[in-house]
């Protein structure tokens, strides 16, 4: 086959779009599996499909089900291998979807990210290609991104505020979703796109259901309503009102005809969903109903209450049926099997109980989750359920033995709500993260993505050398880590509360950190003993840095003020008074006579450290300053906002000179290039983006999966670290430009 790029530079534009569109499928109908195997594992192919307007990422996807066809295993250049490699390809694309529908030019960074630790040699080839693009990007070094083959397959990214209810349309192909920022979203399951955004609701969206022809959902909210969509156009049918508090949950009758909500007035009502007259109300709960599910007959509906109990009731005369009482806290979440003979509900209690439906008795208690249960799903069997809660886990549990069968990770917030694709393979679920997450229900295996840190990573730092990094943390612990290996070396203990800044001294061999627990720590990097404990701060330390000769620090703190200390003694030097809120970020200029200070005052303040005055402030920012930088001729700085920007200043006049716009969330962190040419910067966006300070352009973009808190720029200038929300550390290298 001639090579792919030569191919694509020598060809018209009507051969491209043939080529890239048609001819894996020809070369698999030809029977060539061969070049087909080739094709898919060529970086340039992948690139030219995914940035071709008429293609894309999911086009791309589809190349690789036509390993699915079954005559494909019979032929005899079928290759298992090569098969397995390219269904990891496959995933990986299917977890950066959301990713490369933004931004194309992070398909190198993506898989990268992903599948570096696998030492397949068509995976290896395909990312060695990816590394000679002469293309700008922040190639990682170790797979710190979800690795594929695992139980997640997408992240669907729209929603602004958290996701509280989801249903699938009983195809299996759509899901929709409400959230707290009042709206409902229409996804596509096969290719993980937004379809329809519903608008309507004045307040946030709670509970929703779908008739089982698929043409339809109806929504409840905090605004006492529910409102009956149309799928098909996205435009609202009816609105239902009745209810005198906010709308908890509801459920469609299996003719579609009629639907049950409970809400917060401690009641039920049926209403008719064709003339959206109210049939029913039940009455009988002390308190907010919160959960209702439906016989797959029709005629029993049961509820679930803040009042600790469950309720079965008769649909066709309204009246109670029985009484389930055992959890011992509030009822949040219920499923019934498909024989309709059991149900399964969720509590506050973190426990989940699985019920006879015909004699009202107990028939197992599921333990498991360490936080109370948001969530429950039956799979179409009846075998099975998955449960969703507020330890940002689900679960998976065998219904006939009472067993876990699988814990799925992956949410950074609580699991809020889950359904299963009528084909029992697959479960979406809900977020207070703000996303929805498809999961695997017959895999169970998950390849090893680079983790260390329990919790958030908030703090970083790189070595004078570059060949060691200190990261700080939510789990109240530093870690010393190997940058050529990505290896962890040391652990230091000491602080009772998390680690929220880091330096390291000139000479690579003290890292000085602060803490929630109000004080700073000195530590011995090469013996990882601890040499000082400052005190001082009456509150929490958030930044810190070290003077370039290596014998002060300076320290901010929720306290409003910055302390200087002598590292050698461990006394306190000076306290510089003047921001009237928190201090969130300090640096120090390169000859270690004048520091900055960003502070939730929204302001910037330039001091003196030798005298302890202050010399200017900087206005601009809207909002918090969380990051600040210098530029190593001590001329400019840069700042990180929660207003989304960041701005570089002129340290000698005080003026403002660049805006940064680019992130769509708060800015945590800002490091600056060693020749003070560029800027990395990491958000809540899940981004680190790198930026030009001569001409304020982004020049390259990395998408991790969870947001960003810090991050540290190597003297090489190409090697950066940066921490996570999820407590991964993600190594990067800047390829494609001079340094």
């Amino acid at each position: 086959m001639q090579k792919f790029a030569d191919k694509l530079t020598a060809e018209s534009s009507i051969f491209q779009r043939v080529y890239l569109g048609k001819f894996p499928y020809t070369l698999m109908n030809s029977g060539n599996l061969a070049e087909y195997y080739e094709l898919l594992t060529n970086f340039d192919f992948l690139a030219a499909k995914i940035n071709h307007p008429e293609f894309g990422v999911q086009s791309l996807m589809a190349d690789y089900d036509l390993l699915d066809d079954a005559e494909v295993l019979t032929h005899p250049e079928y290759n298992s291998e090569k098969v397995k490699a390219l269904k990891l390809i496959q995933g990986a694309l299917g977890l950066s979807a959301h990713v490369l529908n933004q931004d194309k030019t992070q398909l190198g960074s993506q898989l990268r990210g992903r599948l570096a630790s696998l030492k397949m040699p068509e995976i290896q080839a395909m990312l060695e290609q990816a590394k000679q693009s002469k293309t700008t990007w922040l190639r990682p070094l170790t797979n710190s991104l979800t690795a594929p083959n695992a139980r997640l397959l997408f992240t669907f990214n729209g929603h602004r505020n958290p996701v509280t209810a989801v249903a699938i349309t009983p195809d299996g192909k759509k899901a929709i979703s409400g959230s707290d920022d009042n709206t409902l979203k229409l996804w596509n399951l096969e290719t993980g796109s937004e379809l329809f955004t519903f608008n309507g609701h004045r307040n946030p969206v709670t509970a929703v259901a779908i008739t089982p022809d698929g043409k339809k959902a109806i929504s409840g909210s905090d605004d006492n309503t529910l409102k009956l969509w149309n799928l098909e156009t996205g435009s609202e049918l009816k609105t239902f009102n009745g209810h005198s508090d906010w709308v908890r949950a509801v459920a469609i009758t299996p003719d579609g005809k009629k639907a049950i909500s409970g809400s917060d007035d401690n009641t039920l009502k049926l209403w008719n969903l064709e003339t959206g007259e109210e049939l029913f109300t039940f009455n009988g709960h002390s308190d907010w109903v919160t959960a209702v599910a439906i016989t797959p007959d029709g005629k029993k509906a049961i509820s679930g209450s803040d009042d600790n109990t469950l309720k079965l009731w008769n649909l066709e005369t309204g009246e109670e049926l029985f009484t389930f009482n055992g959890h011992s806290d509030w009822v949040t979440a219920v499923a019934i099997t498909p024989d309709g003979k059991k149900a399964i509900s969720g509590s506050d209690d973190n426990t989940l109980k699985l019920w006879n439906l015909e004699t009202g008795s107990e028939l197992f208690t599921f333990n498991g989750h360490r936080n109370p249960v948001t969530a429950v799903a039956i799979t179409p069997d009846g075998k099975k359920a998955i449960s969703g809660s507020d330890d940002n886990t689900l679960k998976l549990w065998n219904l006939e033995t009472g067993s876990e069968l699988f814990t799925f990770n992956g949410h950074r917030n609580w699991v809020t709500a889950v359904a299963i694709t009528p084909d029992g393979k697959k479960a979406i679920s809900g977020s207070g993260d703000n996303t929805l997450k498809l999961w695997n229900l017959e895999t169970g295996s998950e390849l090893k993505t680079f983790n260390g840190h329990r919790n958030p990573v908030t703090a970083v730092a790189i070595t004078p050398d570059g060949k060691k990094a200190i990261s700080g943390s939510g789990d109240n612990t530093l870690k010393l880590w190997n940058l050529e290996t990505g290896s962890e070396l040391k652990t230091f203990n000491g602080h009772r509360n998390p680690v929220t800044a880091v330096a390291i001294t000139p000479d690579g061999k003290k890292a000085i950190s602060g803490s929630d627990d109000n004080t700073l720590k000195l530590w011995n990097l090469e013996t990882g003993s601890e040499l000082f404990t400052f005190n001082g701060h009456r509150n929490w330390v958030t930044a810190v840095a070290i003077t370039p000769d290596g014998k002060k620090a300076i320290s901010g703190s929720d306290d409003k003020t910055l302390k200087l200390w002598n590292l050698e003694t461990g006394s306190e030097l000076f306290t510089f008074n003047g921001h009237s809120s928190w201090v969130t970020a300090v640096a120090i200029t390169p000859d270690g006579k004048k520091a900055i200070s960003g502070s939730d005052d929204k302001t910037l303040k330039l001091w003196n450290l030798e005298t302890g005055s202050e010399l200017f402030t900087f206005n601009g920012h809207s909002s918090w300053v969380t990051a600040v930088a210098i530029t190593p001729d001590g001329k400019k700085a840069i700042s990180g906002s929660d207003d989304k920007t960041l701005k570089l200043w002129n340290l000698e006049t005080g003026s403002e000179l660049f805006t940064f716009n680019g992130h769509s969330s708060w800015v945590r962190a800002v490091a600056i290039t060693p020749d003070g040419k560029k800027a990395i910067s990491g958000s809540g966006d899940k981004t680190l983006k790198l930026w030009n300070l001569e001409t304020g352009e982004e020049i390259a973009s990395f998408t991790a999966d969870y947001p960003i808190w810090c991050c540290a720029i190597a003297p090489d200038g190409v090697t950066i670290v940066a921490g996570d929300d999820s407590g991964r550390v993600h190594f990067l290298r800047l390829e494609g430009m001079e340094k």
